[in-house]
């Protein structure tokens, strides 16, 4: 299921992006991508991009992990 999150073209953002960015987990991001993947729509993908605009520009939300700046480094799936 996890390579299906590879059927559609990376984007300026995501599901992943807009919940929690670099504060999410890479299993939580990914099964955000999944999740897209499943459920595109046109009116999705406007929803995405309004919410961008608050949480990374607006709020400056999720940008720092609670470790590290930006993410921590992706060491594979358990």
């Amino acid at each position: 299921m996890l390579k299906h999150r590879h059927d559609v073209k990376p984007g300026l953002s995501g599901l992943a992006q807009i919940n929690g960015r670099n504060a999410a987990t890479w299993q939580e991001k990914f099964a955000y991508d999944i999740t897209y993947v499943q459920k595109i729509t046109f009116v999705g993908d406007i929803k995405i991009i309004f919410k961008t605009v608050g949480k990374a520009f607006i709020k400056k939300e999720g940008i720092s992990s609670k470790n590290s700046v930006t993410m921590e480094e992706f060491l594979g799936n358990k």
